[in-house]
């Protein structure tokens, strides 16, 4: 044998002669390695071991294995974010809707009066979940409209990992339930990447949907990467099936590792759109908004003022010129607009039951008072996309269709309106009063009507004071930071191989024991579409480039700015820019400064026109095909994920084959209830049809079966519209060559057929686009072999 030979086989024995013994014994990372272990690089490394020398491991002791926990008493997190909810949307902050699990934590933890939001959902979301910057998380604007811009491309960069990331890798368990509107949409498909899906930005589970909204009675649910087909139950609300899963979830977390802390962030699609909610809630509103806006808004303030949530001296900000007074509107306006609010109050009444049912398990496994939770209450201010009048169908908004907006049409959907029939949104007053005492609403980021949102921090075990008020001024991104503090966890340095960008927000620890201290978050910009301001120091300076209802009026440079001294002035009621103009120029510089500092230019005040990636400049999986083709089985593809068949001619040729039986249900269709489009089979015979926002429904079908065996069914659109959007054309279906039917369709959807529903095959998911089936029988009972969809 050579020598080499021999050294290799002997080499642990010549290094290990040296190496002493080790104890037996489990290694727990823990607070009292705490000066052994860095915890700024994660995965945390675990400790080198020499070579064993002995050959017989009975004559060996064992090393000890290497486990990562969580310092000793490091709480569990329960980070709960409603959507769409102001800081008037609480009965804690003087709201006439009620929220008894909002304000039983309030009364035994701390409520915050000057806690902030960006102003829209996505970039409130990243900043919460990361300590940074919305546009340091790339996620300017909701994920949907994403462009190229830095600080704007919807993708998380690997430099800003997540407080779950960061929590998992030091020893948490951690899950996610409910809205998670941060993923980039091209890349929610089956072919990932997954890269930032919720397990792979620190999530152990997660159960949800990945979009901005859902229908709360046919969901569009993943389970971890996986979707879900929610049961055929006509109980079914996809707000207490979040609750019941995460309360599951958290049981047999504590069964299993009850000395493991856990995370669980808990972000419901309520009370975002649609308003969604069983009759049994609605029914408890009757009557409780005929007053109208403008008296509930006013009552809300004043109930603000006697709470001491606002000071004594605040005067109720003006709300805007759109807004008509309550007592110049019609009768039918003010019963639909009434009716709007109670099915929205309702919503939010389940929304925080459902949410105390979560709390309620916690205090029943024995671990509320050692749970760290934040109640925040909204992502931004309450939503105005309603419009003046509100939505029979959200979705008609998006499509330009002027008759979802009706009063009459929508008051024919007084009964049903949040049933599963609708698919609704308020009148943007409700908005504004909701909203009080501020001016503005959702996406208007220069405002505290946009961006104020009442939280409530809660922690037995080391939060003493109860029931009282904290007034520092806040934002998002410091929920993340005080998380790490409360847990005696560093910011890390590297996560995952990746230098890690330093967390942007500030904790919010100090605030706990102080009540008086100064504010230690004193500048914080703000950017929205266009709407733009910045706080330093007590002051804040803003403009309103767009109305949440509205398009701009103004060129960026034209924009008119203004100054509150927000100090005194709670609810930004009297605009001193005039007065002083040296500190407005200040201000409008150092917005400046921070707007370099973090990606936030250049200024992009585009909506409707960003949901084209084309126009975006975003990836999209589509680009360049003309033509894609399916199997059976492949479905839950949502709308970013499929070829746009909108505002042009295409047609569909499936290979389908026929038993004995007739066949039945859906050959491909995409969309739903609320606009679509199926090709499908009903008893033997194929049909077409084009549901165009659920107001009319055009259908081709045929006259004769399918025949026995294979057998090639073709639909063919003819678009008459040109380059023009959103125009007719006529569907022509084919079977085997021939043309069995053909039908006018008026109208097309010309931007987007819907937020969650989804396209695919031999089975129509979620909600359905004819009434002629349902879930259950869409299920298509012959063969497909495939479906090619091709534009011309």
């Amino acid at each position: 044998m050579n020598k080499r030979r021999i050294f290799t086989l002997f080499q642990p024995l010549l290094i290990g002669m040296c190496l002493c013994a080790w104890p037996s014994a489990t290694l727990i990372v823990s607070a009292q390695e705490a000066a052994q272990v860095d915890r700024t690089e994660l995965p945390i490394k675990g400790p080198w071991y020499p070579p064993i020398t002995t050959l017989d491991a009975r004559d060996a002791k064992a090393p000890p294995v290497f486990e990562v926990k969580a310092p000793r008493g490091a709480p569990n997190v329960v980070v709960i974010l409603l959507d769409d909810l102001g800081f008037g949307g609480t009965s804690a902050t003087g709201s006439v809707m009620q929220t008894p699990h909002f304000d039983k934590l309030a009364k035994n933890g701390l409520l915050y009066n000057q806690f902030h939001t960006t102003a829209l959902c996505s970039p409130t979301r990243q900043a919460l979940i990361t300590g940074r910057n919305h546009h340091s998380c790339n996620q300017a604007k909701i994920s949907e409209v994403a462009t190229s811009f830095p600080g704007a491309t919807g993708m998380l960069p690997n430099d800003v990992a997540t407080i779950a990331e960061t929590l998992r890798l030091n020893g948490y368990s951690t899950a996610a339930y409910g809205k998670h509107h941060e993923t980039a949409v091209w890349e929610i498909s089956p072919s990932g990447p997954f890269a930032r899906w919720p397990n792979y930005v620190g999530f152990d589970e997660f159960y949800g949907f990945m979009g901005g909204e859902t229908n709360q009675w046919s969901p569009a649910v993943y389970h971890n990467l996986n979707r879900v087909e929610t049961p055929e139950d006509p109980d079914y609300h996809f707000m207490n099936d979040m609750a019941t899963k995460s309360i599951e979830w958290m049981r047999f977390q504590q069964a299993l590792t009850p000395d493991k802390p856990f995370f669980v962030y808990f972000a419901p699609g309520a009370v975002h759109a649609p308003h969604h909610v069983p009759q049994s809630y609605i029914d408890k509103q009757a009557g409780n908004f005929d007053e109208g806006w403008d008296v509930i808004r006013q009552r809300i303030f004043e109930q603000q003022k006697a709470l001491g949530v606002i000071p004594k001296d605040t005067k109720l900000a003006k709300k805007p010129d759109d807004i008509k007074d309550w007592a110049d509107l019609s009768a039918n306006e003010k019963k639909l607009y009434a009716r709007q609010a109670e099915v929205f109050a309702a919503f939010l009444d389940m929304t925080d039951h459902e949410t105390g049912r979560v709390i309620q398990a916690i205090e029943d496994m024995g671990e509320l008072d050692n749970t760290l939770i934040f109640y925040i209450a909204g992502d931004n201010g309450t939503s105005a996309e309603g419009g003046m009048t509100g939505l029979y169908n959200e979705m008609t908004y998006f499509n330009g269709e002027p008759q979802g907006s009706d009063i009459d049409f929508m008051l024919k959907h007084y009964d049903d309106w949040g049933g599963p029939s609708t698919y609704p949104h308020m009148s943007a007053g409700w908005a504004v009063a909701f909203d009080s005492p501020f001016t503005w609403t959702k996406q208007v980021a220069s405002n505290y009507g946009g961006t104020r949102n009442a939280m409530v921090v809660h922690w037995p075990e080391r939060i003493k004071s109860t029931g009282e008020v904290r007034s520092q001024w806040h934002h998002v991104i410091d929920v993340a930071p005080t998380i790490l503090e409360a847990a005696g966890l560093p910011q890390p340095r590297i996560v995952n191989g990746t230098p890690q960008r330093p967390i942007e927000g500030t904790s919010m620890v100090y605030t706990w024991d102080f009540p008086q201290a100064p504010s230690q978050h004193t500048t914080q910009y703000f950017e929205m579409f266009g709407n733009r301001g910045i706080y330093f120091d007590g002051w804040f300076a803003g403009t309103i480039h767009v109305k949440p209802w509205a398009s701009p009026e103004n060129r960026f440079p034209e924009d008119t700015w203004e100054l509150y001294h927000v100090d005194e002035d709670f609810s930004m009621s009297t605009d001193l820019a005039k007065q002083h103009p040296e500190m407005l120029s200040k201000l409008q510089q150092a917005f400046l400064g921070e707007a370099v500092k973090y990606n936030v230019l250049p200024l992009d005040d585009r909506r409707q026109e960003l949901f084209n990636p084309k126009i975006a400049g975003r990836p999209d999986l589509m680009f360049g095909r003309k033509s894609l083709t399916l199997y059976e089985g492949m479905n839950g593809l949502l709308e970013n994920d499929f070829i746009n068949v909108k505002n042009t001619s295409f047609e569909i040729v499936a290979d389908v084959e026929s038993g004995d039986e007739p066949s039945n249900g859906v050959i491909v269709a995409q969309g739903g209830r609320f606009g679509g489009w199926a090709l499908h089979v009903k008893d033997g015979v194929p049909r077409y049809t084009y549901n165009y926002l659920g107001l009319e429904h055009s259908v081709a079908a045929g006259t004769a079966k399918l025949p026995n065996g294979k057998s090639t069914v073709k639909m063919d659109f003819a678009y008459d519209g040109g380059q023009k959007p959103g125009a007719g054309g006529t569907a022509t279906l084919f079977v085997n060559g021939e043309s069995v039917a053909s039908t006018r369709i008026p109208k097309t959807e010309f931007s987007i057929f819907s937020a969650d529903e989804s396209a695919g095959v031999g089975i129509d998911m979620e909600t359905t686009v004819s009434e002629e089936y349902d879930r259950a029988s869409s299920k298509f009972t012959g063969t497909i072999g495939k479906v090619t969809i091709t534009l011309k």
